[in-house]
């Protein structure tokens, strides 16, 4: 995986401080599996953000009281376009990488990676649907080391 020119990818925070290392490579990243998807890279928005944060956007927008460590708002206009905001919960990614046994960054690759995913047409509500995402998010997460 390469380079690629094109699109835009902005991080944001929302009520946390958050410092996301490694930015350019992570764009690459997001660029190369969607690329290698057959989308074509559009506008992308991380907002890293606390878990009453993404609460409030869970309750209000998809009405589940429970809290996430993600949610994906597919902003593509047209099929092949991938466009959108991805919002993740910091605390909730620390609390999984903990209960998973894992590494914070590892984990917080995994779910950006999950967002992508999202926004490239998969889905996670059936278990097929979950060993998929989860089969894909195992292969771009091999594919970010040897990106630089």
């Amino acid at each position: 995986m390469t380079e690629v020119p094109g699109n835009t990818i902005h991080f944001f925070e929302e009520d946390i401080k958050f410092l996301l290392r490694n930015k350019r490579k992570l764009r690459n990243w997001f660029r190369a599996t969607i690329l290698e998807e057959g989308g074509k890279p559009g506008t992308l928005n991380f907002i890293f953000c606390s878990d009453s944060y993404l609460l409030d956007l869970n309750t209000s927008y998809l009405k589940h009281d429970t809290l996430t460590d993600i949610i994906t708002f597919d902003l593509s206009e047209n099929e092949q376009s991938v466009a959108g905001d991805i919002f993740i919960s910091i605390e909730r990614v620390k609390e999984n990488a903990k209960s998973f046994q894992i590494s914070f960054p590892r984990e917080l690759h995994r779910v950006l990676i999950h967002g992508i995913l999202h926004l490239l047409g998969y889905k996670d509500k059936t278990p097929s649907q979950q060993k998929e995402m989860r089969s894909k998010e195992d292969y771009y997460l091999s594919l970010l080391a040897d990106l630089k």
